[in-house]
């Protein structure tokens, strides 16, 4: 496993992240499933977890801490908040009054008196950086949480955060977590350049592309997903993104192929060979989508190969654009953008 420096924080954390999204109800995942995945990839020498409030209601969480155990001393353990929790209309955002309540919710289900990093799950267009920012700055000095960033953001919220900060002179978002893998570059245009600019450590979400990327989906054979309903369209093939997505993975499978390669290998090693990224988060629901993510860990795509995948998915594209979930609430909302 090789590390690096998570932005100017000082703190090393592995090139691959454990992401506890399918932890529970989502990918049926038991607390002895959790367990042996959590066990496995600390003894491999992961030291980075990502969980959220949001996911399964908080079911990821209460298994990740358990899982954790006596080892919580050796994990950067990160969580987020924002997503909804629940119907209650003030139960989700990033105002001060939710994110005390919201970072109490998630200590008590991960069973920890601190969290090394909490990020903000998406940018709230509700709430002023000023008041995030101050009440992530008073629960850091409380000691409750050591850093926070942003996932999700679009580059022009980034750097109003990071002006905020200054201006304010409170502390500021140190990371971002991004939508990045082959098939969905556009944050390359962006997002990165602004992240490399403030000096921001970037932990890369979906590297594989909702599984695009895993050599399960090739032409010909049936796409059988146990995504829930919310996942489902991204695999429908009467869907151009998607056609346009398929086009790609069989001539980036003969690239791997021909590198002696599996495709989560080029689909891994591509993420993590960006100057800007400091890890790529994977999230396996078994210990065999561990092992076989694993084997990317230490592959460093040749200049040829890159240049390659770079022919078939230009640099700054996005296949499936709708899917990233930084686009402008006024680009959704035709209220946002008319008087």
């Amino acid at each position: 496993m090789r590390y690096r420096v998570l932005g100017r924080t000082g703190v090393q954390v592995s090139t691959l992240a454990l992401g506890a999204m399918n932890f529970g109800r989502i990918g049926r995942t038991s607390q002895e499933d959790v367990e042996s995945i959590v066990g496995s990839a600390l003894d491999a020498g992961i030291n980075l977890i990502d969980t959220a409030d949001a996911y399964s209601g908080g079911e990821s969480e209460e298994l990740t801490g358990k899982a954790l155990g006596t080892r919580r001393d050796d994990v950067i353990l990160a969580t987020k908040a924002t997503l909804p929790m629940g119907d209650e209309r003030n139960h989700r955002g990033s105002s001060r009054r939710w994110l005390i309540t919201a970072l109490e919710g998630s200590l008590r289900r991960l069973g920890v008196d601190h969290i090394d990093l909490y990020q903000m799950h998406r940018w709230d267009p509700n709430t002023s950086d000023e008041e995030t920012l101050s009440a992530l700055t008073d629960l850091q000095q409380a000691g409750k949480i050591r850093y926070f960033g942003s996932s999700t953001f679009p580059a022009y919220r980034i750097v109003q955060a990071q002006w905020a900060a200054r201006d304010r002179r409170i502390s500021r978002y140190v990371t971002e977590q991004p939508n990045y893998s082959i098939l969905q570059r556009g944050v390359e245009s962006h997002v990165l350049p602004v992240t490399e600019e403030y000096g921001l450590g970037v932990l890369a979400w979906s590297p594989l592309a909702s599984g695009w990327l895993s050599g399960a989906v090739r032409e010909g054979q049936e796409i059988t997903t146990s995504r829930s309903t919310f996942m489902r369209p991204r695999f429908d093939l009467t869907v151009p993104a998607n056609r346009a997505k398929l086009d790609a993975v069989e001539q980036l499978a003969k690239i791997a192929d021909d590198a002696g390669l599996t495709m989560i290998q080029l689909a891994l090693g591509f993420v993590t060979a960006h100057r800007a990224v400091t890890a790529a988060l994977i999230g396996p629901r078994t210990l065999e989508h561990l092992d076989s993510q694993l084997a990317a860990a230490d592959v460093d795509l040749p200049t040829e190969v890159l240049d390659t995948i770079d022919e078939i998915v230009p640099p700054g594209t996005d296949l499936a654009p709708a899917e990233k979930n930084d686009t402008p609430p006024a680009l959704l909302d035709s209220t946002l953008r008319r008087r």
